[in-house]
């Protein structure tokens, strides 16, 4: 007997489930429910083979052939569900596919045969998706987005603002980028966009709705992922709070960030990217700079063509809907300024 459940039902108990989703890897690896765990009923050629025949021959020669190819893996898929039950008993099995149709069916009826009690994702991961969009869509919630120049050390003050009990998203590190073109400089390798928006819509998960969340000025791209456009719109009709740090700070924190170790063929594989817009004699400057190891004229090139974007950006922001914060340089001293700025703007609203 099926034991079907939704994806409302799941997320209101996220940690109760141990998720396996029985898609093929290349499926799972382009996007799936974040903590979820692969054990797919069909590798990725086995699934090509499959469909080819239902779109070629019939329903019944597609069948036919799945049942063929199941077949010799029953035993190791229990086995592979069943290590992951005994992992963590206290949590329940969840099997889903895509829509939640015949691979998660199958798997659902083979281990349930087993005396394996599991449930069903009703709609599958399809369903999930369209429960992140939906709540991207229809939240009410109210962002504060913190936006300073280049170097400005946001990151760590929004760690700060996360330590003085803050709710915070941090962007860049879903991303694994920090948003310009030197942005991927140490990271690790971007997840898929459609990964990146349901690692987001996690975090959101965890936060209280009802409550203000302070998120980094982003671009609509962070290096190859992008923000879902609901998001995104939401975050531009938001109230922006900009720091001012003094250049200098500014810049020996750019150098913390992206000179400890690197080569200099990769910083100019990243000042090759704005070449155009930085304008032949800057892009020259900054390239004989790194050829004499001088990384600090190199970083003070990339930061006055950021500053020039930055101050841009901001002019495009209506002026009822930003709060300059006075300059400081102590990152948590910004952050208790930027606490009181908020709270001011929530009073007044």
């Amino acid at each position: 007997m099926e034991e079907g459940i939704t994806i409302d039902e799941v997320l209101a108990n996220r940690g109760s489930w141990q998720i396996i989703d029985v898609r093929s890897p290349s499926e799972f690896e382009r996007g799936h429910i974040p903590d979820a765990v692969n054990i797919p009923l069909f590798s990725d050629e086995e699934r090509a083979i499959v469909g080819t025949l239902y779109k070629q021959t019939s329903q019944e020669s597609a069948l036919q052939k799945g049942l063929e190819i199941a077949g010799v893996k029953m035993a190791a898929l229990v086995n592979a569900i069943q290590g992951q039950h005994r992992a963590d008993r206290n949590k329940k099995l969840l099997i889903h596919c895509w829509r939640g149709g015949k691979r998660s069916k199958a798997v659902h009826w083979l281990i349930s045969f087993t005396g394996t009690s599991a449930y069903l994702l009703d709609g599958g991961y399809k369903q999930y998706r369209r429960a992140m969009q939906d709540y991207f869509a229809n939240s009410s919630t109210t962002f504060n987005i913190l936006g300073g120049c280049t170097g400005a050390g946001k990151t760590e003050v929004l760690a700060a603002l996360k330590e003085m009990g803050e709710q915070v998203v941090d962007l860049e590190h879903l991303a694994n980028h920090k948003g310009s073109a030197f942005g991927g400089i140490g990271e690790e390798v971007q997840p898929s966009t459609e990964q990146f928006e349901n690692n987001l819509y996690h975090e959101f998960l965890k936060l209280n709705p009802d409550q203000p969340i302070w998120l980094e000025n982003e671009s609509k791209s962070i290096g190859k992922v992008y923000l879902p456009d609901t998001l995104w719109k939401k975050m531009r009709n938001s109230v922006l709070y900009t720091i001012d740090v003094d250049a200098e700070v500014r810049l020996e924190r750019a150098l913390r960030y992206y000179s400890d170790e690197v080569d200099t063929k990769v910083l100019r594989a990243s000042f090759d990217k704005i070449r155009k817009r930085l304008g032949g004699l800057e892009y020259q400057k900054a390239l004989e700079a790194l050829e004499r190891n001088d990384l600090k004229v190199a970083a003070a090139v990339a930061l006055a063509y950021y500053d020039k974007s930055y101050t841009y950006q901001i002019s495009n922001w209506p002026s009822e809907m930003t709060c300059q914060i006075a300059p400081n340089n102590d990152v948590n001293q910004l952050a208790r300024l930027l606490r009181e700025a908020s709270s001011r703007k929530l009073i007044k609203s």
